[in-house]
C-alpha cells in the first residue's frame, strides 16, 4: 500500500482541482479567443497559454472562485499582444521588403466567412475585446472594464465606436 506524502497529496489535489478548472472554463476561454482573434487554431493556443499561467499563479490567487475573471483577463491581454506581435512582423516585412508590400485583408486569414466575425476583426483590439466581453460574454459594465483594466465610461465609448462601425460595415455591406 503506498503512502502518501503531504507534499504528494498537496500535489494530486492541485492536479485534480486545475482539472475541474480546465474542464470547467476551457470551452469558455476558447471562445473568447476566437471572436477576439477569428483564428481558431490561434484561440485554442490562447486560451491554453492563458491556462498555463493562471495554473502557475493559482496558488497566489487570495479567491479561488475569481478564476473565470483571471481567465478572461487574460486571454484579452494574450489576444492583444498577438495582435502587436504581429503588427511588428508586418512592420518588419514591410521594412524588409520595401513600399510595394501592401497588408493582406485580416478577412483572408479568418477561417470562417461570417459576416459578423469578418466584421468584428476589422474593429481595433480594444473596441473589438469591449464589444464581445458586453455582448457576447455577457459580462456587465463593471465586468468588462475590469477586464480591460480600464473604467465604466471608457469601456462605454469603446463599445459605443465599435457598434457603429459594426452598423456601418454591414450596411455598407447590404447596400453592395
Amino acid at each position: 500500500m503506498d503512502v502518501l506524502t503531504a507534499s504528494e497529496r498537496a500535489m494530486t489535489l492541485k492536479r485534480g482541482r486545475a482539472a475541474d478548472l480546465y474542464q470547467q472554463h476551457a470551452a469558455d476561454a476558447v471562445q473568447l479567443a476566437y471572436l477576439l482573434t477569428g483564428n481558431k487554431h490561434v484561440a485554442e493556443d490562447l486560451a491554453q497559454d492563458a491556462f498555463v499561467r493562471l495554473f502557475g499563479r493559482f496558488q497566489d490567487l487570495r479567491r479561488p472562485e475569481a478564476f473565470a475573471f483571471y481567465l478572461r483577463r487574460t486571454v484579452v491581454n494574450l489576444s492583444k499582444d498577438h495582435f502587436r506581435r504581429l503588427q511588428r512582423e508586418r512592420a518588419l516585412l514591410r521594412r524588409q521588403n520595401g513600399p510595394e508590400m501592401t497588408d493582406t485583408d485580416q478577412s483572408t486569414r479568418v477561417d470562417t466567412h461570417d459576416e459578423l466575425l469578418h466584421a468584428l476583426q476589422a474593429l481595433p483590439p480594444r473596441q473589438r475585446a469591449a464589444v464581445v466581453l458586453r455582448f457576447c460574454e455577457g459580462l456587465s459594465e463593471q465586468e468588462a472594464a475590469e477586464v480591460l483594466q480600464t473604467s465604466v465610461s471608457a469601456l462605454n465609448s469603446l463599445v459605443s465606436r465599435g457598434l457603429t462601425t459594426l452598423r456601418r460595415q454591414v450596411r455598407s455591406k447590404d447596400s453592395a
